[in-house]
């Protein structure tokens, strides 16, 4: 017994020595860090915002505390459309933003959320980690300080809300319509005058009549934001954001002052906080678009001379940037080239076996 109680002591001792000298170490390898956040977006969006919530929190909890992002909304530390300035110059150390609102600064900025006609959702997510997607990010990024880090999806949007009905181009004409990025300028040549507004400045416009369209993301944040109650009209799909990311943008020297641990944990944690922004919105818009029917919403597809001439707008556009902008090119042939590469297998498989799915559904509840 004795024997037993000495080892069982002495085991417990070695143990306690052992925890004492590695305690520094693990210390200096984890040191207490404090970054501030801003993002484009507010509590009024769940989706959005609790991505960005739930990043800081699983960065908090897998540093055990050492390392805490602390987020601040949209307004209380920098405006929501100046993300990418407040991070490349270190106002904060990181922040959460769709980076086609940066179109003025740069068009090629557009790729990183969405371009008209381009890559859906799954299709973007392979494209950034297993095509060529994040290092062409990367090297655009770089030229403003900032790394750049996928950080959810808000899967292909609805085309917005309009107070009359759209039955053909015509109908465009003279619309002031909320939109931003590249579908900006590819509507303004459909005769749509385009203006770029911040989340929370959308509703007042519209319900004022200073805009006659708006277009924001899908049914369950429109619904929060009330849309409905001040335009009648909800057109799909959004042919401009097949797939929009989000992103997550951090400073440079920011970064690399971190451990690698902890920069390791950065890239964790974007990957699991935007798939869950992806599983928020397929599980929320479905009761969401139900309920804005249900409350008079008049649910609409954009005519085929709509489409067709967005379609083909789009592309002229293309071409122009292209012409004039070596890098644009660069990466519009990868983008393209992707989806183009993509889209065969899409329709083979999901696209058969959704369009099926939906028409037996249909046939089965008609019987």
């Amino acid at each position: 017994m004795q024997r037993r109680s000495f080892l069982k002591k002495a085991g417990l001792g070695a143990v306690a020595s052992t925890a004492a000298i590695g305690a520094p170490a693990i210390a200096q390898s984890n040191p207490k860090i404090n970054w501030k956040m801003t993002t484009t977006y507010g509590p009024s969006l769940p989706a959005l915002f609790g991505t960005a919530q739930m990043f800081c929190k699983f960065v908090e909890e897998a540093s055990d505390g050492n390392f805490s992002i602390r987020l601040y909304p949209a307004g209380e530390i920098v405006p929501g459309f100046e993300v990418m300035e407040a991070v490349g110059n270190r106002t904060v150390e990181c922040g959460q933003t769709a980076s086609y609102y940066y179109y003025g600064k740069d068009p090629s900025f557009c790729f990183d959320t969405g371009v008209p006609f381009g890559l859906n959702a799954r299709q973007m997510y392979a494209w950034m980690y297993e095509g060529e997607g994040m290092a062409l990010m990367r090297e655009l990024f770089g030229e403003h300080n900032i790394i750049n880090f996928p950080f959810g999806n808000t899967g292909t949007q609805m085309g917005g809300w309009y107070r009359k009905e759209i039955n053909s181009v015509a109908d465009l004409q003279g619309l002031k319509m909320r939109t931003a990025g590249f579908a900006g300028e590819v509507l303004s040549r459909m005769g749509v005058i385009p203006q770029q507004i911040p989340p929370g400045d959308i509703y007042p416009s519209l319900e004022k009549g200073t805009l006659d369209a708006i277009e924001f993301v899908g049914p369950a944040d429109d619904e929060k934001l009330g849309f409905q109650k001040v335009a009648k009209y909800y057109y799909a799909p959004g042919w401009w954001e097949g797939g929009a990311q989000v992103s997550l943008y951090v400073n440079d020297s920011a970064y690399n002052e971190l451990p690698k641990a902890y920069q390791s944990l950065i890239d964790i944690a974007t990957r699991a906080a935007g798939s869950s922004m992806v599983a928020k919105y397929d599980s929320t818009n479905p009761d969401a678009l139900r309920r804005l029917i249900a409350a008079g919403a008049v649910l609409r597809n954009f005519p085929r001379d709509v489409m067709d001439a967005a379609f083909k707008t789009s592309n002229e556009l293309f071409e122009e940037f292209n012409n004039r902008d070596p890098r644009f090119k660069k990466i519009y042939d990868s983008y393209m080239g992707f989806r183009d590469n993509n889209i065969p297998w899409h329709r083979v498989a999901e696209g058969t076996f959704d369009n099926y799915l939906g028409a037996a559904l249909a046939a089965q509840r008609r019987s």
